[in-house]
């Protein structure tokens, strides 16, 4: 499929009030209080491809959360870890409202092209379905989303706006229970899986871990910005956000998946 501009769109009328039904957090956002012309023009436009690109890796999610809850169906997972799973895709759904919307306030969102065929990973169909499940879960629950939260947390800590603290607050809440999940499907899911599966999920690991250090890689290649700027428009200054996911990857990643038998390659 040939690549196309990430855009998005709202039906409108009844079907957005459903919407806003099941998620009213979205309109109570205080919307209206950030001016963008108080800030430098190059600080905003980084901030609107920073909150363009978070908009569109929510959407990536929104899939990945939809392909492994197919995933976890299939495997017969316990009712109860399913019906944690189930709300996830409403989540990053929300959450690419949340950014979407931002980027809106500082302006508009910038061009970012993507290839809809590339939005998540499908697993070897020659494996177990039990390892298909845990394959997903391990990508995207105990390394993606797992590192996420530490970043998050921070950023919301050093967000100084009121818009882009409870937006990053309401973001924080969602993904606490995402990183907890992938932890608790491993708990139930191991004693299913032989040596070979276990393999399986520690190439997991590592393919989304070496996916996450290349884009550490182009966050250091960004030019420096004021870090005063950046935490008022969202995000976290370049050298502080590289400590972080430094800090956090053994404690967050790396050690619990060694606590369970899977242990990445340096």
């Amino acid at each position: 499929m040939p690549e196309e501009v990430f855009e998005l769109e709202l039906m409108g009328g009844g079907m957005e009030r459903r919407y806003r039904r099941m998620r009213p957090e979205v309109e109570q956002m205080p919307w209206a209080t950030l001016d963008p012309s108080l800030y430098p023009e190059a600080s905003v436009l980084a901030a609107r491809q920073a909150w363009t690109a978070a908009a569109f890796q929510e959407h990536r999610t929104a899939a990945a959360c939809a392909a492994t809850l197919r995933a976890l169906v299939a495997v017969r997972a316990p009712l109860d870890l399913l019906a944690l799973a189930a709300r996830f895709p409403l989540d990053e759904l929300v959450h690419v409202e949340l950014c979407a919307r931002m980027a809106m306030q500082l302006g508009g969102a910038t061009e970012l092209i993507h290839d809809p065929d590339d939005l998540w990973f499908d697993p070897d169909r020659s494996l177990s379905p039990m390892v298909r499940a845990g394959d997903l879960v391990v990508r995207y629950f105990c390394v993606s989303e797992a590192i996420s939260i530490p970043v998050l947390r921070e950023t919301c800590r050093a967000a100084v706006h009121p818009l882009s603290k409870a937006v990053l607050a309401r973001i924080v809440r969602d993904e606490a229970a995402h990183g907890a999940f992938g932890w608790m499907f491993l708990d139930w899911a191991l004693p299913h899986i032989d040596q070979a599966g276990i393999a399986v999920l520690t190439a997991a690991a590592e393919d989304a871990l070496r996916q996450l250090r290349r884009t550490w890689d182009e966050i250091r290649r960004r030019p420096p910005v004021i870090a005063s700027e950046v935490n008022a428009l969202g995000w976290l200054e370049t050298a502080e956000y590289l400590t972080l996911v430094d800090r956090s990857l053994e404690s967050n990643v790396l050690a619990p998946l060694r606590r369970r038998g899977i242990v990445p390659r340096p």
